[in-house]
């Protein structure tokens, strides 16, 4: 019975993942869970969970959740920046160039 009880709950994390794809193509409003999204412009909403749910399929198919998890601290840290007007506004440019030039460390070919 545990041989077949651990296969189940394989099985289900296998399925949850493309479940959940398809929740959150029905209902975009996935707020409740992610509260932080809506500090995301609508655009990168989009491409956020599109990426998050590619990484948790992946994860589920291969057992490697690190990648969903490292997505998700990103993802989290740009809705942080997005919620302060002026640093986004900073982080969009326009830039004031390329700097100075750096010389070419000698020694190196």
């Amino acid at each position: 019975m545990p041989a077949e009880r651990s296969e189940a709950g394989a099985t289900g994390l296998r399925i949850a993942p493309g479940a959940l794809a398809v929740v959150a193509h029905r209902n975009r409003d996935l707020t409740e869970e992610l509260p932080w999204l809506t500090s995301l412009p609508d655009a990168e909403r989009h491409e956020c969970v599109r990426e998050l749910l590619g990484h948790l399929i992946a994860g589920a198919d291969t057992g490697e959740s690190l990648p969903f998890g490292r997505a998700l601290t990103s993802w989290r840290s740009t809705a942080v920046a997005w919620s302060d007007p002026e640093l986004a506004s900073r982080l969009q440019g326009p830039f004031a160039g390329d700097g100075p030039e750096v010389a070419r460390p000698k020694g190196n070919s």
